[in-house]
């Protein structure tokens, strides 16, 4: 009797963490497509964006020179 009781709490616990373990990876099933369509671009903040960090160090400079 004991031994069904180990048994089935053993079984539990491994389907808990196998259903935790699958819920980590977020692929889809090979079976399921996604939609086609276009990508979505990536959204970046003004600190990735070369032309913004060219300006805002020009804006410095200006700053930082005497004025003639």
């Amino acid at each position: 009797m004991l031994f069904l009781i180990a048994f089935v709490g053993a079984a539990i616990i491994a389907l808990v963490l196998w259903k935790a373990m699958s819920s980590v990876r977020e692929a889809p099933p090979s079976g399921v497509r996604q939609a086609p369509g276009p990508a979505r671009p990536r959204v970046s903040g003004p600190d990735d964006d070369p032309d913004f960090l060219r300006q805002l160090d020009e804006r410095v400079r200006r700053q930082q020179e005497p004025p003639a």
